[in-house]
């Protein structure tokens, strides 16, 4: 189902936290993902942030393949809250990051 793993996520989520300090370096991550990764991260944020519901994951895939006209790093960091967005729709999809967040820290 999905096509990111759990601990890239959690990278991008404690990266924009992060904020301008780490502005570049997520801007790179983000850019160094290849499509799928980047339609899939992009359809979680948008769960989180309630334009999709779980269970149109596939379709959220789907639109973010179909509308990727900006790159996704410039889209992504744009995102208001892109780290809450991350967090609730990985949450929303049942996906337990606890022991990548750990891992992470």
């Amino acid at each position: 189902m999905i096509e990111i793993a759990p601990a890239s996520v959690v990278h991008v989520i404690f990266q924009a936290r992060e904020g301008d300090m780490a502005a570049a370096e997520l801007r790179e991550f983000i850019a160094a993902l290849n499509d799928d990764e980047k339609a899939h991260l992009t359809a979680i944020a948008w769960v989180g942030r309630g334009a999709f519901e779980p269970e149109d994951y596939a379709e959220a895939v789907a639109t973010a393949f179909a509308e990727a006209t900006t790159p996704t790093e410039d889209y992504l960091t744009g995102m208001p809250h892109l780290a809450e967005n991350l967090e609730a729709g990985l949450e929303a999809l049942g996906i337990d990051v606890t022991g990548e967040e750990e891992d992470f820290l």
